[in-house]
């Protein structure tokens, strides 16, 4: 493959159409179901998925067959099918939901505001993960135009990842027959060490999620007549937490929800350490004064991609600041987000963790755990040689500097899913959300320059998967 002039192809691409046509996605508030729960009533996921579907029917891409799928009471996905010229099959994943608006968006700019400033594209849904369906297509573009024999192409864009991807096993399931076996699968929907070169996933952390629930009186009473005599019910789940956390380093107590670290996931986070060095940490928006748990880059990765981390991301029972009075309340609820290590089972972890809060409680409360439904981590497969050396040709070829295998503390709901259907496949999961690229938070951004390298260095890869030896 000519790899300058699929630069070149892949380029034009980006800056004659690709630019405007995510722009225009952005400006569908198009929510993930979790919140948006009447996102059917509403419409703006099936205006993302009309959206989307027209784009790529406009394409030049022969044989191309575009869908939309729907099963009863779950949200859509776009299936993608386009022939290949070998017998084989690679599976492209996406999705189109996205995460709320959230507050705090720099002056000029909004959710569903695009906005190019500085060579980024702003907006919720550019990186997370409205580009990958436009880069999946024109990576292919640029396989085809140079002739370069290639596999099936199978893409398939959900709508609910941020939601868990609840509905994602029962279309695997549904569409088992069309997408077949593919050898190779690639997810352009994770992160970036930097925006120097290509960064490959080696595996993703799981999750256990729910809300603690601690009632210790009926109503509320007066605080001056019920204190010292009642217990705070956040006292109590104060109290709680501890049993999962040392509220003084983080860690995680209970020796069931750790893991040993793999010794090669140990040496590329080494490697990963020595190129980022503090970048790890020094691109997150600290205020003045703070700074990072761990005392080297290398404990820092590995505290972020293999250890559990607790986080409380929500609190019920708890009145406006302004509306606070000298009440002792009766119960408090707090949102528990718990990671969890790559390769520990995510429903034995839930399960634990309810046992865990929920028994002997303090002072008899009425304590109860509501889990939300688990989501398992990944670790990837050994990486086979000719797909190991062609990450490493294309990130040579696009960046001048040699790709780099990281985990990533998030989750990806669905590759644990991808994983135990396709056992014999390849797994390319790789990304555009570099630092300070803020998926899910305000200003999130796609990083333009980056954005073009990455597709280019997906159409070698797939150009060197249709020509390896068979």
């Amino acid at each position: 493959m000519q790899l300058e002039q699929a630069r070149d192809t892949i380029e034009k691409l980006w800056r004659d159409d690709m630019v405007d046509a995510l722009s225009e996605f952005i400006r569908i508030p198009a929510k993930s179901p979790d919140f948006d729960p009447d996102w059917a009533a509403n419409g703006y996921i099936d205006d993302a998925v009309e959206h989307t579907v027209k784009w790529c029917q406009r394409q030049p891409i022969k044989g191309m067959q575009v869908e939309v799928v729907r099963l009863e009471g779950r949200t859509p996905v776009v299936l993608i099918d386009i022939p290949g010229s070998i017998d084989d099959t690679v599976f492209l994943y996406g999705h189109l939901d996205k995460q709320p608006e959230a507050s705090g968006w720099a002056e000029g700019m909004g959710p569903w505001k695009p906005v190019v400033r500085d060579d980024k594209l702003y907006g919720r849904g550019s990186a997370d993960d409205g580009y990958a369906v436009y880069s999946s297509i024109a990576a292919i573009r640029a396989v085809r135009e140079q002739g370069e024999p290639h596999a099936r192409c199978v893409l398939l864009i959900e709508t609910c990842e941020e939601s868990g991807s609840y509905d994602l096993p029962a279309y695997i399931e549904h569409l088992a027959d069309r997408i077949g076996s593919p050898s190779l699968v690639v997810c352009l929907d994770s992160g970036a060490g930097n925006y120097e070169q290509m960064w490959i996933t080696s595996s993703l952390r799981g999750m256990a999620a729910g809300t603690l629930h601690v009632d210790i009186l009926s109503e509320g009473v007066h605080s001056g007549m019920a204190s010292g005599i009642v217990p705070s019910s956040f006292r109590i789940a104060r109290q709680l937490i501890s049993r999962l956390e040392d509220e003084t380093t983080g860690r995680i107590l209970p020796e069931t929800l750790n893991v040993e670290v793999p010794e090669q996931r140990h040496q590329q986070l080494a490697a990963v350490a020595d190129q980022l060095g503090d970048g790890i940490h020094a691109s997150l928006p600290w205020v003045d004064g703070a700074g990072p748990v761990g005392e080297t880059p290398l404990e820092r990765l590995i505290a972020r991609n293999w250890r559990p981390a607790l986080a409380v991301t929500g609190a019920g029972g708890l009145p406006e600041l302004g509306q606070a009075g000298n009440v002792l309340r009766p119960g408090t609820s707090l949102k528990l987000s718990m990671r969890l290590p790559p390769t520990l089972d995510a429903e034995t972890a839930t399960q634990h963790i309810k046992d865990l809060l929920e028994r002997d409680p303090p002072y008899g409360a009425r304590v109860r755990f509501e889990p939300e439904p688990p989501a398992d981590g990944w670790n990837a497969p050994e990486f086979a040689p000719w797909l190991e050396s062609a990450c490493q040709k294309a990130s040579e070829a696009f960046f001048g500097k040699p790709a780099m295998f990281m985990g990533e503390g998030g989750s990806i709901p669905f590759m644990a899913l991808l994983g135990e259907s396709f056992p014999e496949a390849q797994f390319l999961i790789t990304g555009v959300l570099g630092p300070k690229s803020n998926a899910h938070g305000p200003n999130e951004f796609l990083h333009l320059p980056y954005v073009s390298k990455l597709t280019a260095a997906v159409a070698s890869i797939l150009a060197d998967h249709g020509a390896r030896e068979r």
